[in-house]
């Protein structure tokens, strides 16, 4: 019944709505918040396992991530995102970022192996010629995969000055990454990794597992300060630009 009367209800009751269900589940919102993405003002949902209070923007859709990202295109601090004549490969392309990338650029493409998009393709094993795209962007995507293998892939598939936008889940105060072979099934990769198709945990060695491909990292957006408290960010949470050559 809930979902029927929420796809029915005008947007303003429905973010009635949201809110009353917050404080009915006990996890009132602890500040209004703005989304950088949508203009949206207002109370954000809770989501997430564990929980992470003021994450969902409830007009977007977007997630500290996605806010985080669009800060950096923002603020200038990754230029190449605001041109539109770049050839743009989109892994695991978020509804979100999508909507604003494919106005954004004349030449976009998302790819996938298990979900819909324009192409499907494996980051271990692109099946596209070499040096095809000026940008890559992957936010949450090599935690479930060999890295070695996908780095070198996305590394071939670049333009020479091509940059790759990533972001991980990652512990900084962990010298090397946590990753564990043995460690298989569904709800052991919740216990150790955070979600049950994740691979590793990052640490601050991420870097070079990257880098060791022969990518140059170029410049790393952190969420910090008031913006963190403004636009509902992670503290500490990294978007990640990389170049070839």
């Amino acid at each position: 019944m809930k979902w029927i009367l929420k796809r029915i209800l005008p947007r303003k009751l429905k973010r009635l709505w949201h809110t009353f269900s917050l404080v009915k589940v006990g996890t009132k919102p602890l500040s209004k918040r703005e989304c950088n993405i949508c203009n949206y003002e207002g109370y954000f949902s809770t989501v997430g396992r564990p929980l992470r209070l003021d994450a969902l923007c409830p007009n977007c859709g977007s997630l500290e991530r996605h806010r985080l990202m669009m800060l950096a295109v923002q603020r200038g601090n990754i230029p190449q995102l605001n041109n539109k004549n770049s050839n743009v490969l989109h892994f695991a392309a978020e509804p979100v970022l999508e909507r604003i990338f494919r106005e954004r650029f004349d030449n976009y493409v998302t790819a996938d192996l298990f979900q819909e998009a324009d192409v499907k393709l494996d980051m271990e094993c692109i099946n596209v010629d070499d040096e095809q795209y000026d940008i890559i962007i992957a936010s949450h995507v090599l935690e479930h995969v060999d890295d070695k293998k996908a780095s070198s892939e996305l590394l071939r598939v670049l333009v020479d000055g091509g940059i790759f936008v990533c972001q991980v889940p990652i512990v900084e105060g962990w010298e090397s990454t946590y990753e564990d072979d043995s460690i298989t099934s569904e709800e052991d990769r919740w216990l150790h990794f955070g979600q049950g198709d994740h691979v590793r945990y990052y640490g601050a060695d991420f870097r070079e597992r990257i880098s060791a491909s022969g990518f140059i990292l170029k410049n790393e957006y952190t969420s910090e300060g008031e913006d963190v408290i403004r636009y509902g960010l992670l503290r500490g949470e990294k978007t990640f630009v990389f170049q070839k050559g």
